[in-house]
């Protein structure tokens, strides 16, 4: 289960050092082998490979004829890009994901469960800034949520 924001740095050559408490938990659960896609939001989602495969054989059944399907299809398979932790404990966003993000030198590493989101730090901090402040905006949970207790 990854959770936590994680303020990171890219280098000068795309690459993203994974914070070190997440890195046994990668290595054990897909051997530090890893796809990396695009988010409407403009983020980037990382995924183990295993997990990204069960999204990709669903993605795969979606009817080809409905144009929202096809869609989400275009994006997140059309961008997948397998990636793999280096030595260092690294790796590398391919150049045309990092621009679809706007990613530079500072990033936010989201934990989300079975993924990680990518964020360029600004968009990140005016996202969630926006929000916030939608928080309250539009009173009713989903009924699935309802039950929810925080």
């Amino acid at each position: 289960m990854f959770r936590g924001v994680n303020s990171l740095h890219l280098d000068a050559k795309g690459r993203l050092a994974i914070p070190t408490r997440y890195r046994e938990a990668l290595t054990r659960h897909c051997n530090g082998q890893m796809v990396i896609t695009v988010d409407r939001d403009h983020c980037l989602l990382l995924y183990p490979l295993p997990d990204w495969e069960e999204i990709e054989r669903k993605l795969v059944k979606l009817p080809s004829f409905n144009k929202h399907a096809r869609r989400l299809q275009r994006l997140l398979m059309g961008h997948a890009t397998e990636c793999e932790l280096d030595s260092a404990g690294r790796i590398l966003i391919p150049p045309p994901l990092r621009e679809f993000a706007g990613l530079n030198r500072e990033v936010v590493m989201i934990g989300q469960g079975n993924k990680f989101e990518i964020w360029n730090e600004e968009a990140w901090n005016t996202q969630r800034a926006q929000w916030l402040a939608e928080q309250g905006e539009d009173g009713e949970l989903p009924a699935d949520l309802e039950s929810l207790s925080l």
